[in-house]
């Protein structure tokens, strides 16, 4: 682990250089309306509270984006995914550098009995070696011993060579999570992913793991996808590693800036996106210069239904930029209207897609 303080970023390196390929062009508010089309996709699990996940598939002139911000957030948050749904279906994402992203599993915070049950429907690589999972913490109304339980099932499932990540979306107070990964990590996690809710407790947490000798990387979520300051993480080493998604933080050619300039290794993630959703998260991990780790794109195995006949899951614990894009062409007429939200909420995420374009 990389004790905070140890080689500090420079000035340089955090400074935000524009993309070198063409501008955006925002679409009009119209245009946008007549190409929304809005689904509420039944899920197998409840994951981040919900049973059912909502999302605005978009049709544009470059093929079809998805713009699915969670109800919660704010018109700013939402305009910034509004921001990466134009990127993939008016502009231009930045090429490639590889063909193929390792993808983990995700698995919800669920009783250890039912782990088995979720790691089975994913496709993970034969060689145990090259399996990772991603499992969540700290859910409300649950204890740390129900954490230890799962992650200890994961392991038993998985096996001692794969790698295992937690996810606390930043439930943990900096005691809460230095006592909680003291004990998680003899199971020999890869990170712990956002254990606490803000940067000044993220780099104070990695300060006292670094102390008492609990060797777990901490990985930065919530800090950089939704924050005014991304870089901020990395100025004040409260982090080894990011985590970025493209639609949060406006784009595949944002979210590359963002992991440029803070100078630290990155995974990408999804937001539990549609196959659409996630061929955007493909095509940014294949643009990222370094790809160290397996990225959370196989969240798709967690939705009961989608848009698309052939879901962009993983094989062999990979995705491929070429499915990705199959995935982007081949949206389902019947599933668009087979899925078809209520005109309640039609009406309540047209209201809410005319508010955020105000704002681009």
């Amino acid at each position: 682990m990389r004790i905070p303080g140890d080689g500090p970023l420079t000035t340089a390196r955090l400074v935000t250089t524009r993309p070198a390929y063409p501008d955006r062009v925002l679409p009009d508010l119209a245009d946008l309306l007549a190409a929304a089309h809005v689904v509420t996709l039944p899920m197998r699990v409840r994951f981040r509270g919900v049973t059912e996940r909502e999302a605005v598939l978009l049709r544009g002139p470059r093929g079809w984006a998805e713009w699915a911000p969670f109800p919660e957030y704010d018109d700013h948050d939402a305009s910034r995914w509004l921001e990466a749904a134009v990127e993939l279906g008016w502009g231009e994402v930045p090429p490639p550098v590889r063909t193929e992203v390792g993808v983990n599993a995700t698995v919800p915070a669920l009783a250890a009995d039912q782990v088995e049950g979720v790691l089975a429907r994913y496709d993970l690589a034969a060689d145990p070696a090259r399996r990772t999972a991603k499992v969540k913490v700290a859910e409300r109304g649950q204890t740390l011993d129900d954490d230890v339980a799962r992650v200890t099932e994961v392991r038993r499932v998985l096996g001692q060579e794969a790698r295992i990540r937690v996810d606390a979306n930043g439930a943990w107070s900096v005691d809460d999570a230095l006592a909680a990964l003291a004990r998680l990590a003899p199971l020999h996690l890869e990170y712990a992913e956002q254990p606490c809710a803000t940067v000044e407790e993220l780099a104070e947490l990695r300060v006292r793991l670094a102390r008492t000798g609990v060797d777990v990387p901490v990985a930065a979520d919530e800090s950089i996808r939704r924050a005014e300051d991304p870089l901020r993480v990395a100025r004040e080493h409260a982090a080894d590693l990011v985590v970025v998604k493209a639609a949060p933080l406006g784009g595949v050619a944002r979210a590359l800036e963002i992991v440029d300039a803070c100078g630290l290794p990155a995974v990408v993630s999804s937001a539990l996106d549609t196959s659409v959703g996630l061929a955007a998260g493909v095509r940014l991990a294949a643009a990222l210069p370094r790809l160290d780790h397996d990225c959370g794109l196989g969240t798709a195995a967690l939705l009961a239904a989608d848009v698309v006949p052939d879901p962009l899951l993983p094989h062999a614990g990979t995705l491929t930029t070429d499915r990705a894009d199959a995935a982007r062409d081949g949206v389902d007429p019947a599933s668009l209207a087979a899925y078809r939200s209520s005109a309640e909420r039609e009406t309540w995420w047209r209201d809410r897609l005319t508010r955020a374009h105000a704002l681009l």
